[in-house]
């Protein structure tokens, strides 16, 4: 089994309204980081590596999802190779661009991340952090 880096977070959800179209891409887009569905309930889906830490789904209230401000979700690649993979399947399955694959300086020499739009369009992210240039 591969190491996989410590996690504060239990899981979370992002809401949609386009439950068919959201979990197709995210079935195509956490793929690439080694993710998939782990659990499913009417109007949920939830991703992981070994658990459910990521959900899809329709509000449990019945009202329209909207965005968050300010709010977007970063998931961890496991090599920079990842990062691209992630950022080229989400553009294909119909992300908007928000942040080519690069180092961002201001996040330090480890970072090497990405940014899109999903199709809802929330802020999502892959990043790699590099210990070797700690």
């Amino acid at each position: 089994m591969t190491d996989i880096p410590p996690s504060i977070l239990s899981h979370v959800s992002i809401g949609t309204n386009q439950f068919d179209r959201a979990t197709a891409f995210y079935d195509q887009v956490l793929a690439t980081l080694g993710c998939t569905r782990i659990m499913a309930h009417p109007g949920a889906v939830a991703y992981g590596r070994q658990f459910p830490e990521f959900w899809v789904q329709t509000p449990i209230d019945g009202q329209p999802a909207s965005l968050g401000n300010g709010t977007h979700f970063g998931f961890i690649a496991l090599d920079k190779a990842a990062v691209d993979a992630f950022y080229q399947a989400a553009l294909a399955a119909g992300a908007q661009a928000d942040g080519a694959p690069g180092p961002r300086e201001e996040y330090g020499a480890p970072y090497y991340g990405c940014f899109v739009r999903d199709l809802d369009g929330h802020k999502i992210e892959a990043a790699f952090w590099d210990s070797s240039l700690e």
